[in-house]
């Protein structure tokens, strides 16, 4: 049995987490007013069953999940011999990511009576959290075992969770889309991990790390559905009414700013003047991510198309100069670029949500100013305090997500995971069993685990 082999390994891992799972949700998780039959209609009386929230958030949630299991999976299969991991290891580690954000978001915000309750908004909220961690998964794309991945998880969601309230709790900053506390922690978050897992000899994988016409058909694939959904996304836990009915459209606008943005720069900086089907399946996504923080607010129309054509240029511009500079001079292997697509636009979301956190006024919001900004309607504080507050959540973000990637980085770094050698990253054949079937050039699609060990050695 080789070192890379998961037959001891993943069964290990995934019994005993899941076993642990189960457990606790036993002990500590239970229905809500919402979900259980006995409060619920003593709640209803004799109203009506579409009073219940199910019928608010359910389409929204749906929307968000078809964007973590298919957006996501789908966005990482451009590498032309990782299309099983990208899709099965975002899968794996989704399934796990969910249940564990349920039991430390429920903890964070708050227990009834020693109980974590469940329902419907629970559950998009958990998938946010895992959002946060397929971006991480993305920096580390196709240079971990899916042990380390797992370990990755279990404490980045404690640490998300950890983060995301002190930035709605005490902070009292607003991040509905979750620039902040979904891509700027996930990114940092993994690029950090990425540094401490930097591999030097890396070059021997080199030839596979890279895309083929049919690969970056399938990430196309996500990348639409991505691109569809994300108004979804961004609005899913907003109130309801105007607020997520403005989300909505802001994000809407915003993307579809962002993709001529993209399409135009991807030209500009290509050297034949040709597009490259890497900028056009991130970049395009920059606007949703962007305007995440300020989604809510009233940006205006034209506010979010702004953003979202200068959300587009930044990605692109990212992965034309930045991405190799980051690589050979700060020793970040970003595999799928979560940098250009959620790191910058994530902050420059938070920036946007700052400056118009700080400009809210009775007179713009009326009595919506309450469901946007409580704490300004209250007069709790004034709106400057609003944006200083949105700018120091960044802050806080940066800290955790880099700190909290450090310490992960190490952790992951021992040699205790089954991960892959130099000589044969961003390859399926590791990890799967994958049908033998030849390329048009006829070489092998599959390179055998006792070859690569081989030239390792």
């Amino acid at each position: 049995m080789t070192e890379t082999s998961m037959k001891i390994k993943l069964p290990v891992a995934c019994f005993l987490v899941q076993i642990i799972l189960i457990i606790l949700f036993g002990v500590l998780v239970e229905y809500d007013v919402n979900t259980d039959a006995k409060l619920w209609h003593a709640k209803v009386g004799n109203g009506s069953d579409y009073e219940n929230e199910f019928y608010y958030r359910y389409p929204s949630f749906q929307d968000v999940h078809v964007m973590i299991f298919v957006g996501f999976g789908f966005l990482m299969t451009f590498l032309k011999r990782y299309g099983f991991s990208s899709v099965g290891f975002n899968f794996l580690v989704a399934a796990l990511a969910l249940q564990w954000a349920t039991l430390m978001q429920g903890f964070f915000h708050g227990m009834h009576h020693g109980k974590i309750h469940i329902n419907v908004e629970s559950m998009i909220n958990a998938d946010f959290c895992t959002g946060s961690v397929l971006i991480s998964f993305g920096a580390v794309l196709g240079k971990t075992s899916p042990v380390q991945l797992l370990v990755m998880a279990l404490i980045e969601v404690t640490l998300f969770a950890v983060n995301e309230f002190i930035l709605l709790g005490p902070l009292g900053a607003r991040d509905a889309g979750g620039s902040m506390t979904i891509h700027t922690f996930g990114a940092y978050f993994g690029l950090v991990v990425a540094r401490v897992l930097y591999r030097p000899n890396l070059d021997k994988s080199k030839h596979k790390n890279g895309s083929v016409y049919h690969s970056d058909i399938f990430a196309m694939i996500g990348t639409i559905y991505l691109w569809m959904f994300w108004p979804s996304f961004n609005s899913a836990i907003t109130a309801h009414g105007d607020d997520q009915h403005r989300t909505v459209m802001n994000t809407y606008y915003s993307l579809a700013a962002c993709t001529l943005a993209t399409y135009g720069m991807s030209a500009m900086v290509c050297p034949e003047g040709k597009l490259d089907m890497v900028h056009i399946q991130n970049a395009a996504l920059a606007g949703g991510v962007a305007v995440g923080t300020a989604g809510e607010m009233m940006l205006t129309p034209f506010g979010s198309m702004i953003v979202g054509f200068l959300a587009g240029i930044i990605s692109v511009l990212g992965y034309r100069f930045l991405t190799p500079v980051l690589e050979s001079k700060l020793k970040v292997q970003d595999t799928c670029g979560v940098h250009n697509l959620h790191g910058m636009p994530g902050v420059l979301g938070a920036i946007v949500g700052a400056i118009t956190a700080s400009t809210a006024t009775r007179d713009i919001y009326g009595d919506g100013l309450a469901d946007v900004f409580p704490a300004v309607a209250d007069g709790t504080y004034d709106a400057s305090t609003q944006g200083v507050r949105q700018a120091i959540s960044l802050a806080v973000t940066l800290g955790i997500a880099l700190v909290g990637g450090l310490i992960t980085g190490f952790i992951l770094k021992l040699p205790i995971y089954g991960a892959p050698p130099d000589t044969a990253c961003y390859e399926d054949a590791l990890y799967w069993e994958v049908p033998e079937e030849e390329e048009c050039n006829g070489e092998l699609a599959t390179v055998k685990t006792e070859e690569a060990e081989k030239l390792n050695g």
